[in-house]
């Protein structure tokens, strides 16, 4: 199992406010992501929200065509007061 932070400014922002967001595994179920963000980061998580970002065929700026995988984005609400790390290290310009 394996997650990914997700640093762009929409969710910085969000981070500011105890939202934090990262891609993790398509198969991974809410609870399964609940404990693994809990033991990685020793923090209590009160609420996950899931998107399933389907997958497909794009093209790219040269005309390539490019696959796409499909993914899933979690987005983690905090306890007050408590922040992760890797969100709390970079700032929005």
């Amino acid at each position: 199992m394996q997650i990914k932070p997700i640093l762009t400014e929409k969710s910085l922002g969000e981070a500011k406010k105890g939202q934090f967001t990262f891609l993790v595994d398509r198969f991974m179920t809410k609870f399964d992501i609940k404990n693994l963000i809990e033991k990685a980061f020793d923090v209590n998580v009160l609420k996950v929200r899931t998107i399933n970002m389907k997958g497909g065929v794009k093209k790219n700026v040269r005309g390539k065509i490019v696959t796409k995988k499909a993914v899933k984005k979690a987005v983690v609400t905090l306890k007050a007061g408590e922040k992760i790390g890797i969100f709390c290290k970079c700032s929005i310009i």
